[in-house]
């Protein structure tokens, strides 16, 4: 039911800004929605993958939780992610923790969304290849 609802939200929030719903934006918030990957950001420092996990169990079997650390230091960037078996127990979390304090900080918890992938180069990008 709370996925009709922040649906529904969504679809009426789309229309009053621009008088229709782009169909792009509304799949992305469908797919987010029924997302079990968190993002967590403004991690404390000292925040890692245990504790992150020990903070998000309460809310549902979490399968995986990891701090990212910088590839050359080691230390947290200060965010990171935690994985629930089931997308009802991400949306708990993500609706009780979001804004909650966290190691002395206050997190913030949204859906995760698929890295980008990087671009290849091309040195016509955005020119006309005519030219």
């Amino acid at each position: 039911m709370a996925f009709f609802n922040k649906f529904g939200s969504l679809v009426r929030q789309s229309i009053s800004q621009n008088g229709q719903v782009p169909m792009a934006s509304m799949l992305n918030s469908i797919r987010c929605m029924s997302s079990s990957k968190l993002f967590i950001g403004g991690l404390a420092w000292s925040t890692d993958d245990q504790s992150l996990k020990d903070a998000f169990s309460g809310f549902g079997e979490v399968t995986e939780a990891r701090v990212i650390t910088d590839r050359d230091t080691g230390r947290s960037r200060g965010f990171g992610f935690v994985s629930y078996e089931s997308t009802e127990s991400a949306s708990e979390a993500l609706s009780a923790m979001d804004g909650q304090e966290l190691g002395g900080r206050n997190i913030r918890v949204s859906y995760a969304t698929d890295k980008r992938q990087p671009q290849p180069y091309n040195s016509n990008y955005g020119r006309n290849p005519d030219y």
